[in-house]
C-alpha cells in the first residue's frame, strides 16, 4: 500500500458508511459500503485477491469515505453515489434495464399499449416481461380479442381494425364507459389466469361454427385458441397465494456473480431475469446492493413480497425497500428459492467460458498491450482517423475504447476548418489541437494512449501539437494499413518503430478493432457531410431558393431522393410559394426524365 494511503487509512473510523475509490485522474471508479469502514478499505490493500479485484486495486490512487448512522443509511447512500458517479467497477448496478409492461391507459377510449415507463396516471399495468417478444405476442393476442382503441380517428372515420371488429372508438355511436370497464376487467382476468375460461368459450364457438359449416370462422377461432396456448399456457401455477412476489437466488465463483429473479404474478411464474457481473466486496453485500439498485434503476413496480435465500440480511432489506422480505425454510416458496439458486449455479457455469473469452479479448488484451509498449495499462484509448476525397469536405473522427470496449457516447466528429486541400498532416494537427484543448479546458479525463490512423508523419504531427503546443506527455502510436487497407502494424516510440504483435494475439485483434471502428465512424460522417453538400449545391442552382428556404427543405426532407419524390403540395405546405416549389420539382427531376 502506498505510504500516503496507509497514513490516511489510520484516520478511518470503525463505523458504518460508504467509501469511494479514485484513479490517477481523481475519477471515482468504485463505490462500496461497509459496517466497519476501516476494515473494509484495508482489505483491498492486504492479502490475496482474485484477478478482478487486483485489477481494481491497481487503479486506486486515493479514496474518500462518508460515515453514516446505520448500515441502512450506508446502503441508501451507496445507491445514490453510484447513480451520481456511475463508477466503472460498479457494473452490476449500472445496467439500467427497464422491462416492458402491458398497460391499459386511463382515457375515455382506453388503449392497450406496451410501455417501459411506470407512472401514477391511473393506468393498469401488467408484467413485467423480461422478454419483449412475449409482451408483443400477448398484446397481439389481446388486440384480436378485445376491441379497445387502435387508432386516433374521429367517430365515423372507420379504421381497418373497426372493420375487423377490433376497435370500437371510431364507430358512429358513442361507446359507453361501462363497456370499456367490462373489457378492462376481462383483460385483467385473462392476464391473471382467466385465459383458460376464454379458451373454453372459444372452443364452444369453434364447434358451433363448424356445425353451421362456417369453416372460415371456425379456422379463425382455432388459430386464436392455438395462439392462447402458445403465449399463455407456458405460465405454470407455482403458489396458491394470489399475490405478486419476486424471488431472488444467486451464485458466485471466481469473482463473478449470477442473480436470477423469478416474477410470480397472481400465483404464476410469468418471467425470469438473469444478471451476470463481477463483484469486489463480500458476496452477501453485493447481493443486497444489487437488490437495492434493482428497484431503484429498473423502474419495476415493487411486489407485495420478495423472497431471498437463507442468510440474507432480511432486516436490512426491509428497512431499505419498505416491503415484506421473507426467507422461507419450507414449502413451495423454499422450492422457488432453491430453483432460482440452482438456475443461477447452472447459468454461471455456462457463462464462464464466454466471460473468459470476452476478458481475454478486452481488458487482458489492454493489460498485455501496456506491458508490450512499456507504459501503464491503457484503460482509456482514443483513436483518430481523417476522411476526404481529394481534399473535398475533409472531416476527422475520434473513437474511445475503455477497458478494450467501445464507448460510443464519447465518440466525436470534427469538420476540418483551417486546412485547404488534401493535407493529412495538417488535418491531424488541427483535430488533435481542438480535442485536447477542450480536454484541458473542461478538465476531461486524459487518455492513457492515443492512436492515429497513419504512419510516422501523422504521429509526428500529433506529437508536435501535444508536447510543444499543449505541454502534454501522452503515449502516442500509429496504426499502419497494408495494400488491402487492413491493419498491418502498430508504430510506437520516439522515433516510431514497428511493435511486434502476434497476428493471432488478442492485442493485435484489439488494435484491429479500434482501427476498423474509427475508420467506419469517419467514413460514415464523411458521407453525411458529402450528402448534405451535394443537396445544398443542387438547391443553390434553383431560382427562388435562398439560404433560409434551403435550410427549411434540408431539415424537412433530409435527402435529395426524398425531395425528388415530393409533390408540389408537399413543398408548399412548408410555406414556400407554388412557383418556387414547381421550380424545385422540375430542376431536381430533369435528369430523371
Amino acid at each position: 500500500m502506498p505510504q500516503h494511503l496507509e497514513e490516511k487509512l489510520k484516520l478511518v473510523p470503525l463505523k458504518p458508511g460508504c467509501y469511494l475509490m479514485k484513479d490517477k485522474n481523481g475519477t471515482v471508479i468504485y463505490v462500496g459500503k461497509s459496517k466497519q469502514l476501516r476494515n473494509r478499505i484495508r482489505s483491498y490493500f492486504t492479502g490475496a485477491h482474485d484477478q478482478k479485484t487486483q485489477r481494481l486495486v491497481m487503479e486506486i490512487r486515493d479514496f474518500e469515505y462518508i460515515v453514516t448512522k446505520s448500515e441502512i443509511d450506508a446502503l441508501i447512500l451507496e445507491m445514490n453515489l453510484i447513480k451520481k458517479y456511475d463508477p466503472k467497477y460498479n457494473v452490476m448496478l449500472k445496467d439500467d434495464k427497464s422491462y416492458p409492461y402491458l398497460k391499459i391507459t386511463n382515457e375515455r377510449h382506453p388503449r392497450l399499449i406496451i410501455t417501459r415507463k411506470l407512472k401514477k396516471d391511473g393506468g393498469k399495468y401488467f408484467g413485467p416481461y423480461t422478454n419483449v417478444i412475449a409482451a408483443r405476442e400477448t398484446k397481439k393476442l389481446l388486440d384480436r380479442m378485445y376491441p379497445l382503441r387502435k387508432c386516433n380517428n374521429k367517430p365515423g372515420d372507420y379504421c381497418l381494425y373497426y372493420h375487423l371488429g377490433q376497435c370500437l372508438a371510431c364507430g358512429d355511436e358513442e361507446v359507453p364507459i361501462e363497456t370499456y370497464e367490462k373489457i378492462t376487467r376481462e383483460i385483467a382476468k385473462f392476464l391473471q389466469g382467466g385465459y383458460r375460461d376464454v379458451k373454453k368459450q372459444l372452443m364452444a364457438k369453434m364447434l358451433e361454427a363448424s356445425e353451421q359449416l362456417n369453416f372460415e370462422r371456425a379456422r379463425e377461432l382455432r388459430d386464436q385458441i392455438q395462439h392462447i396456448e402458445a403465449v399463455m399456457e407456458q405460465q405454470k401455477v407455482m403458489l396458491n397465494e394470489k399475490v405478486d412476489i419476486d424471488v431472488f437466488g444467486y451464485a458466485y465463483n471466481k469473482g463473478w456473480m449470477c442473480i436470477q429473479v423469478f416474477y410470480v404474478r397472481n400465483g404464476k411464474l410469468i418471467e425470469r431475469d438473469v444478471s451476470f457481473f463481477p463483484f469486489f466486496s463480500e458476496p452477501e453485500d453485493a447481493f443486497i446492493s444489487f437488490i437495492g439498485q434493482f428497484y431503484l434503476h429498473h423502474n419495476n413496480l415493487k411486489p407485495k413480497q420478495i423472497i431471498v435465500p437463507i442468510g440474507t440480511d432480511v432486516e436490512l432489506l426491509q428497512g431499505l425497500l419498505e416491503i415484506d422480505v421473507h426467507t422461507p425454510f419450507r414449502g413451495k416458496k423454499r422450492d422457488l428459492v432453491e430453483l432460482a439458486q440452482k438456475n443461477a449455479d447452472i447459468a454461471l457455469e455456462e457463462k464462464f467460458s464466454l466471460i473468459e473469452l470476452d476478458e481475454a479479448r478486452t481488458i487482458r488484451a489492454v493489460e498485455r498491450l501496456g506491458d508490450i509498449l512499456g507504459i501503464e495499462t491503457p484503460y482509456r484509448i482514443e483513436a483518430f482517423d481523417n476522411s476526404n476525397i481529394q481534399g473535398i469536405d475533409p472531416v476527422s473522427a475520434m473513437v474511445v475504447f475503455i477497458d478494450g470496449r467501445p464507448k460510443k457516447s464519447e465518440y466525436r466528429k470534427y469538420k476540418i476548418r483551417d486546412v485547404e486541400g488534401p493535407d493529412d498532416y495538417e488535418t491531424m494537427r488541427e483535430v488533435i489541437r481542438r480535442r485536447y484543448k477542450r480536454v484541458l479546458l473542461e478538465k476531461l479525463p486524459l487518455p492513457d494512449l492515443i492512436l492515429v490512423d497513419g504512419g510516422k508523419g501523422q504521429i509526428s504531427a500529433a506529437r508536435d501539437v501535444l508536447e510543444n503546443e499543449l505541454g502534454l506527455s501522452i503515449p502516442l502510436g500509429g496504426i499502419v494499413k497494408d495494400d488491402k487497407h487492413k491493419t498491418a502494424n502498430l508504430l510506437f516510440g520516439d522515433p516510431p518503430e514497428i511493435v511486434e504483435l502476434g497476428r493471432r494475439s488478442n492485442e493485435f485483434y484489439l488494435i484491429q478493432r479500434i482501427q476498423e471502428e474509427v475508420h467506419r465512424f469517419a467514413i460514415q460522417f464523411h458521407r453525411q457531410v458529402r450528402g448534405k453538400s451535394f443537396i445544398q449545391s443542387e438547391l443553390d442552382k434553383i431560382e427562388g431558393i435562398g439560404p433560409k428556404r434551403r435550410k427549411l427543405l434540408l431539415s424537412h426532407f433530409r435527402s435529395i431522393d426524398k425531395l425528388r419524390e415530393a409533390s408540389v403540395e408537399d413543398i408548399t405546405k412548408l410555406g414556400i410559394p407554388k412557383r418556387v416549389a414547381e421550380n424545385v420539382i422540375q430542376s431536381l427531376n430533369k435528369d430523371e426524365q
